[in-house]
C-alpha cells in the first residue's frame, strides 16, 4: 500500500470512531448508542474438578455467565425516561424483569480469547432493539393520538429531525423527550408509531452533526435545530426554542417523520 495513503487512512480511523457516541462500562464493555449495540465481557476459570478435556468448555460457560451478569447490570442502569431507569422499572413486576432478562440472554458471542493461565475471556453483544422491545412496550401507546397543532402545515418537506444538544450535558435514554421553552412536549413516546419505536428506538444518537445528516434515519433533508438546554432528573430531555418547536409541529401536521422516529440527538 502507498505510504501516504496508509497515513491518511490511519488519520481517518480515530475520527470515524470518535463520531460515534458510546459509553464505556466498568467491566470493560460499552454501549454504542449510535450503532445501538451493548457489548460486554466475561472471564471464566476452568473447573479443576472436571477432566482436563472438559475444563476449557467449563471456562467458556463460566465466562458467558459473567458476561450475562455484566450485560444485565449495564441494562439495569440505563435511563428509560428522564425520571425512570430500567432498574426502577423492572422492580415493579417479575413479568417485566423476565422480559428484560430474556432480551439480554439473547446475546451472541463476538469473540473468545484464551489466556495463558487457562482462563477464557468471552465478549458478547446484544442489539438495543431487543431492549426496546422489552422495555418500551409499556411506554409507547398502542394508539397514537392525532398531532395536535392548529397552525398551517409546513410547505417544506423534511425527512427527519436533528437536535444539536452539544455542550449542554445531555445524557442518552431509551425514551427521551423534546420540549419547548414552556415545557410543552414537542416529541416523545406519544408522537411515535409503536412499531417503529420498538424496532429502532425513539431517537438515534450521534456526536458529529455531519455524520448525523448522512444517517439513513433522517436523510435526505432533515430539519436541524439547536437546543437551548436539557431538563429532567437524569438530564435526558432537550429544550428547544418555541419558534422551532412550532416549526416542527407545523411540519408534523402533514409529514410522518416524527411518527417514524426519524429523530436524532447530537451530544458530547
Amino acid at each position: 500500500m502507498n505510504h501516504k495513503l496508509f497515513f491518511v487512512l490511519l488519520l481517518m480511523v480515530p475520527v470515524l470512531v470518535y463520531s460515534q457516541y458510546f459509553e464505556k462500562t466498568p467491566s470493560g464493555g460499552m454501549v454504542d448508542w449510535t450503532d445501538q449495540i451493548i457489548r460486554e465481557v466475561g472471564i471464566g476459570a476452568p473447573n479443576p474438578n472436571l477432566p482436563i478435556g472438559a475444563q476449557r468448555a467449563s471456562a467458556i460457560e463460566a465466562a458467558k455467565r459473567v458476561a450475562l451478569r455484566n450485560l444485565l447490570e449495564r441494562v439495569q442502569g440505563m435511563n428509560i425516561t428522564s425520571e425512570v431507569t430500567v432498574e426502577q422499572y423492572t422492580v415493579t413486576s417479575d413479568v417485566i424483569y423476565n422480559r428484560v432478562e430474556g432480551a439480554v440472554k439473547n446475546f451472541r458471542v463476538v469473540d473468545t480469547r484464551y489466556k495463558s493461565d487457562g482462563s477464557v475471556e468471552v465478549e458478547v453483544e446484544v442489539p438495543l432493539s431487543g431492549i426496546f422491545g422489552a422495555v418500551l412496550s409499556d411506554f409507547v401507546p398502542t394508539e397514537r393520538p392525532p398531532y395536535g397543532y392548529e397552525g398551517a402545515p409546513s410547505s417544506v418537506v423534511y425527512t427527519g429531525l436533528i437536535i444539536d444538544a452539544r455542550g449542554l450535558g445531555l445524557r442518552p435514554a431509551l425514551a427521551p423527550k423534546i420540549v419547548d421553552q414552556n415545557g410543552m412536549e414537542v416529541y416523545g413516546t406519544g408522537s411515535v408509531s409503536r412499531d417503529y419505536a420498538l424496532q429502532i428506538g425513539v431517537v438515534g444518537y450521534e456526536k458529529d452533526l455531519n455524520k448525523a445528516r448522512g444517517n439513513e434515519r433522517v436523510t435526505n433533508n432533515p430539519l436541524v435545530v439547536k437546543a437551548t438546554g436539557v431538563t429532567g432528573t437524569h438530564k435526558t430531555d432537550v429544550v428547544i426554542p418555541n419558534n422551532e418547536a412550532n416549526m416542527i409541529r407545523a411540519a408534523a401536521a402533514n409529514l410522518n417523520f416524527l411518527e417514524q422516529c426519524k429523530v436524532m440527538l447530537i451530544l458530547d
